[in-house]
């Protein structure tokens, strides 16, 4: 799937400048139509290091309502969460209905840097994709928007970017020795990527290769997908609302087929009550 992507990708500078502050505040607008729909929002970023993930990270919530969103970074486990089932630490950050999440870095740790890393044994990764899939299906299903980025970048484009950051006095405490070693290991790196991306690209839960040696063309790509999701997210809700039935726009839908059907129960609780000869009030079959 990598080699698909085209690298060279540009935005100019002016339709980015059209383009890009009308993709912010719809985005700000959609953050409190879903919140009004309940319906919840997961954005998982994936990528090589000096990507731009960060950058896009805090362009998307510059104009966020921050009582709505929380942005999750990625950390390896604690004690505590070494003791259940691996997934169980990124349930507990889901978002409640309503509300954002953004995970930089997420549960595709274990098919990609415990996995090169050699941290876990070959079966462990190997049985986590279809953990992943369920897992993401079960999200899906339970009504909640998921998102995923893999920002794409070449070998060379990450060392110019490792370089100039080094070189930066404000930039150079992001550059670890780890970033080095991993990009002097990019095959091996791209084996785990392609395998991932084939593996949980699914109808329910599909992947959006970002194009990201042009920071314009990244950021555009990122907000017009979101949008593009949101918005159908949110026409799906709305033309079937009874779906997710703990939502207020379900119990609106199913109001009135409720009302009929508790008639229903009680009228037959008064002729069966009647035939037993225990005929009851309606205050009685109300109670």
């Amino acid at each position: 799937m990598l080699e698909a992507v085209d690298l060279g990708r540009t935005l100019s500078r002016a339709r980015y400048q059209k383009a890009f502050p009308a993709l912010q505040e719809r985005l700000r607008q959609l953050q409190y139509e879903l919140k009004d729909a309940e319906i919840p929002t997961i954005v998982v970023f994936e990528g090589w290091d000096a990507a731009g993930k960060g950058t896009v990270i805090q362009r998307l919530t510059e104009r966020l309502d921050p009582r709505a969103f929380r942005a999750h970074p990625g950390a390896p486990p604690s004690e505590l969460e070494q003791r259940y089932h691996w997934l169980w630490r990124y349930q507990g950050h889901l978002p409640e209905d309503g509300r954002m999440v953004l995970f930089d870095h997420s549960w595709y740790g274990r098919v990609l840097v415990e996995r090169v890393e050699k941290i876990v044994k070959r079966k462990v990764w190997s049985a986590a994709y279809e953990q992943i899939n369920q897992f993401e299906r079960w999200l899906t299903d339970d009504g909640q928007v998921l998102v995923k980025f893999f920002f794409h970048i070449s070998g060379k484009e990450q060392r110019r970017r490792l370089t100039r950051m080094e070189r930066d006095p404000l930039e150079r405490w992001k550059v670890q020795k780890e970033d080095w070693r991993r990009n002097q290991r990019y095959p091996e790196w791209v084996e785990a990527i392609e395998e991932m991306l084939a593996r949980t690209d699914t109808p329910h839960a599909p992947w959006t290769l970002v194009e990201a040696t042009d920071a314009r063309w990244t950021r555009t790509r990122v907000f017009e997908t979101l949008v593009r999701q949101m918005e159908q997210a949110l026409a799906r809700r709305r033309g079937a609302p009874e779906a997710v039935s703990r939502t207020h726009l379900a119990l609106e839908a199913t109001r009135l087929e409720r009302e009929q059907r508790a008639r229903e129960q009680l009228t037959l609780m008064r002729s069966v009550a009647e035939e037993a000869g225990l005929p009851l009030s309606p205050e009685e079959g109300e109670a």
